[in-house]
């Protein structure tokens, strides 16, 4: 295929081609050298992007631009078609061939047009591979746009109107559920549409799915679709080369950035929008084709929305020396092709000249020649020299400057990772907020500091608690804010007659314990223990319940309380005992209710005959002595029974029947 392709061109223009794939080795590095030498002097991210933005451009232009020029030198042929002396010598090309020329010195050849056609047929197989990538994911991206969504409900619409009237996106825009993604994405480029997954509509509050819609709009406004296909482009044509590689890999990553502090701006809530990145972190990514909120390096992007600083002066540093010295070699590598690159007819005059001059001259031209390498570098160390004298200052200044993490170091939270710095701003864990909690006496870790800030913590609940007189723990503190226990209601229950410590404190707390609870167990003739305070309030033992009981005449104690009310022993049970003459104890009407002695049950003895004390009733009651087996005594002629020989009929079987044995 590509030799049938290499029929189509003419020997000037592969080998204008080939000059040019081979020029942009050095073209490339030089350009991506400069780019990161300008990136790392901007410090804000928009400038960061149209360097990147830019730097891509020119590499895009440096091979267009070359091959025009090597089609001009190339285009003058002879009469005959043949190639003129200059162009019949020999194929340039960046290998240096070194053979022996007659006069027995080595000079640098050109290689062979099969070589030239060789380069210029891998670059075409490298082009049509890359391509059919290309196109196969925007195929794959149309078919499951048009298969696998749907609309959204009115409520997410009226957030997507609305955000889109803030950021003045005045584009036609079509928004879709879909579930192929899992991160919300825009795809399109005249009619963009954003896909909004159900894993975002149902997995992130209102405020998080506000900030990743306006991120996707930032996009959007900025036109960032069409320099994405712009990348893929160049990314399909120079596809050999890092450069090219990387600066795409920056664009992408500065461009998220960019689309962070938009969404940021519009919804003003950093913590949640980070938040979001991190839920979303763990779903899948999008397409490369499509510009999806959790792209680009997470960690990175948390730390430039929370606000944190780091190290970049020092990295940025690296960055400019490592640009530096990438464009020195790139200059230097380009002034050799150069050189190798004349046309072999100035490469022989040159020589010619040079065999004939005198001895005593070869020396200083060589002398001279080999200073202009040392030249071109001279300027270099100035030019270092000035840069880090710039990057020094950059450095300085930032250092200056308290950061994130030097005040988190001045609290006594050093060698912290990145994850626990990302979680603790996200938190929004500050220094000033650790050293008022060690202005407490408390002086927790940093996953003890985050959980106290979940739980809503502050100073002055510790404070507030110290000052009712209890000193807890870390983890007691969390546990009494997680119960809503502070120091008012410590105080309420010692002003209500019991003191616990902090562990009986939550455990209060935990079951509803109020200090008007305690008041009115008090009230009511009740001295109680924090331990009884609970076991009652487990049981609903109330006020309520302990006048009522007095009012039938049982005066309770603590214990007797909860015995009765785990039994289910109600006022309206004693009143109905008692209505039938019996006046039992506390205890005897928790036994009578462990028995399940009624008053209807009560009511059949006393309509036998019987006139039973309580003891008769709960012992007739556990030997199952029912009205009826009193019936089937009294139909077997038997009189003027007594309850304990009907008991004791019971307990023989006497009157029991086949089936009953």
């Amino acid at each position: 295929m590509t030799s049938a392709m290499m029929n189509w061109f003419s020997p000037s223009t592969i080998h204008a081609l080939g000059w040019a794939l081979v020029h942009f080795l050095w073209q490339g590095t030089a350009v991506g050298a400069l780019a990161a030498v300008a990136m790392a002097l901007c410090s804000r991210t928009s400038m960061r992007y149209i360097v990147a933005v830019s730097a891509l451009t020119l590499m895009f232009l440096s091979p267009l631009a070359t091959f025009a020029y090597y089609a001009q030198q190339n285009s003058g042929l002879a009469p005959s078609g043949q190639p003129s002396a200059s162009a019949a010598v020999g194929w340039p090309i960046a290998m240096g061939h070194i053979v022996v020329a007659s006069s027995g010195s080595q000079m640098p050849l050109a290689p062979s047009r099969d070589e030239i056609v060789w380069l210029v047929e891998a670059w075409l197989v490298g082009v049509a591979l890359f391509s059919l990538r290309s196109a196969g994911g925007f195929l794959l991206l149309e078919r499951k746009r048009r298969q696998q969504s749907s609309t959204i409900s009115e409520r997410v619409l009226e957030i997507c109107y609305t955000l889109q009237d803030r950021l003045r996106v005045k584009r036609a825009i079509q928004y879709c559920e879909c579930k192929w993604l899992q991160a919300p994405a825009v795809i399109g480029w005249f009619r963009p549409i954003v896909f909004l997954p159900a894993t975002a509509l149902t997995g992130l509050s209102q405020d998080q799915l506000q900030a990743v819609i306006a991120h996707e709009l930032a996009h959007i406004r900025r036109f960032d679709s069409f320099v994405n296909v712009f990348q893929v482009c160049v990314e399909t044509l120079l596809f050999y080369h890092p450069a090219v590689w990387w600066l795409n890999k920056s664009i992408r990553t500065e461009r998220e950035h960019c689309c962070d502090e938009i969404a940021v701006s519009v919804c003003g809530n950093a913590v949640e929008y980070a938040r979001a990145l991190t839920l979303m972190e763990e779903w899948r990514r999008a397409p490369v084709f499509a510009l999806a909120v959790n792209g680009g390096p997470l960690t990175d992007r948390i730390i430039r929305v929370l606000g944190i600083k780091t190290l970049g002066a020092g990295m940025r540093s690296v960055g400019l020396t490592g640009g530096l010295l990438c464009l020195s070699a790139a200059l230097l590598s380009g002034n050799a092709l150069l050189d190798l690159a004349r046309p072999a007819s100035a490469r022989a005059n040159s020589r010619a000249q040079t065999a004939s001059s005198d001895s005593s001259r070869e020396p200083a031209s060589r002398t001279k020649v080999a200073s202009r390498p040392s030249a071109s570098r001279s300027t270099d160390p100035e030019q270092t020299q000035s840069t880090t004298k710039t990057t020094t200052t950059t450095a300085t200044s930032t250092n200056t400057a308290t950061s994130y993490i030097d005040g988190m170091k001045s609290v006594g939270l050093t060698d912290l990772s990145i994850d626990t710095l990302i979680a603790l701003k996200v938190q929004d864990v500050t220094p000033d907020y650790v050293r008022g909690l060690q202005e407490q006496g408390v002086h927790p870790d940093a996953e003890k500091l985050i959980a106290l800030r979940v739980q809503g913590i502050s100073p002055e609940y510790v404070r507030n608690l110290r000052a009712a007189g209890l000193n807890p723990s870390v983890d007691q503190l969390i546990a009494l804010k997680v119960q809503d226990a502070d120091g008012e209601y410590y105080r309420g229950l010692k002003e209500a007659g019991i003191d616990p410590e902090i562990d009986r404190l939550i455990a209060l707390r935990v079951q509803g314990v109020t200090p008007e609870y305690v008041r009115g167990l008090r009230a009511a003739g009740l001295t109680l223990t924090a331990d009884q305070v609970i076991a009652m309030k487990v049981q609903d033992v109330t006020p309520e319940y302990l006048k009522k009981m007095h009012e039938q005449g049982i005066d309770l104690g603590s214990n007797d309380v909860i015995s009765m009310r785990v039994q289910d022993v109600t006022p309206e049970y004693v009143h109905d005992i008692k209505a039938l003459g019996l006046k039992p104890s506390s205890n005897e009407l928790i036994s009578m209710k462990v028995q399940d002695v009624t008053p209807e049950y009560v009511k059949a003895l006393q309509s036998a005959g019987f006139n039973p004390s309580i003891s008769d009733i709960i012992s007739a009651k556990v030997q199952d002595v029912t009205p009826e087996f009193i019936a089937r005594a009294k139909e077997h002629g038997f009189k003027d029974l007594s309850l304990q020989k009907l008991i004791q009929l019971r307990q023989l079987g006497i009157l029991d029947s086949k089936a009953d044995i």
